[in-house]
């Protein structure tokens, strides 16, 4: 049985890596100042970047019901079904209408849509997974449950360089960031039972972030997954602007969790939505459990 794997750019799986990986994305869109952009395709990373810095006016949304079905139309044409991964419910609409979409008469049977709670890196591994487990002979069905099933056994952690975009998008008051801002707190947040985005701990420096994030990790470990030495997670870095601080990042973490699943830590670019959220200099990390 021939099953196409597809997501949306919360995955952070940009258009190129998506032919390496044979993941098909449909990209999220923003509107910036009143124009329409689509993350990856007429809009890169380094232009959102500047028009974040210029204060532009920046709105996000999910994909268009229209992009969702013409990819999976495109796909089911050279395939007998797909399983689809979106952003997690907790962030965005988006699973919510892909699941109604695939409840349509043309799709029943043939779409099967996980919520495997993950953004970001940890979305891009249950995409990994899934084309997987489709080479090992699971039903698109089995995979999806599968997904579905092991929807928590993910943790991830985001450092926030600066309060000012949480404020912009009303993730926190305009007092809390004006007080955040003046004692340079940077806060670290996590992503909690159900897939939303919550406070961890708040820090005054990057290095004090850095060493919150891995003692968060080290806390999931053993209380989370189980597994206090981590050699049954993978391990991942995401980061928003600053690739070289990301990879710096990677390499103190591979020297803190030695016995990780797999010496290769991924570092990835987190999403343009999640990361019009976080801003300059956003950096996090995430424990995917092996399935």
């Amino acid at each position: 049985m021939r099953i196409a794997v597809s997501t949306d750019s919360g995955s952070g799986i940009s258009q190129k890596e998506s032919k390496e990986l044979g993941i098909s994305v449909v990209p999220m869109p923003f509107r910036i100042d009143g124009k329409e952009y689509f993350e990856d395709i007429n809009l890169s990373r380094e232009e959102f970047f500047e028009m974040l810095k210029k204060d532009c006016e920046i709105a996000t949304s999910q994909p268009s019901p229209e992009d969702v079905m013409k990819l999976w139309d495109a796909l089911l044409q050279e395939n007998d079904a797909v399983v689809h991964v979106p952003l997690t419910s907790g962030l965005s609409g988006a699973a919510q209408t892909a699941l109604m979409l695939s409840e349509e008469e043309k799709y029943a049977g043939k779409v099967f849509v996980s919520d495997s709670r993950g953004v970001s890196v940890t979305q891009r591994q249950h995409c990994i997974f899934a084309k997987r487990l489709s080479a090992e002979g699971k039903t698109p069905e089995e995979i999806r449950d599968i997904l579905n099933q092991n929807a928590e056994r993910n943790s991830i952690f985001i450092a926030v360089d600066s309060l000012k975009y949480l404020k912009r998008g009303g993730r926190i008051t305009p007092m809390a960031a004006a007080i955040g801002t003046l004692l340079h707190i940077k806060p670290v947040l996590t992503i909690v039972r159900g897939g939303k985005l919550d406070s961890y701990t708040k820090v005054r420096t990057q290095k004090m972030a850095k060493e919150a994030i891995i003692s968060g990790l080290w806390e999931d470990l053993r209380k989370k997954h189980g597994d206090p030495d981590g050699s049954h997670c993978y391990l991942a870095v995401a980061y928003t602007d600053n690739p070289e601080q990301a990879e710096q990042f990677a390499s103190e973490l591979s020297e803190s969790f030695p016995k990780r699943l797999n010496p290769k830590i991924v570092v990835e670019p987190l999403s343009l939505l999640i990361s019009c959220h976080i801003g300059q200099n956003g950096l996090g990390a995430a424990l995917i459990e092996e399935l």
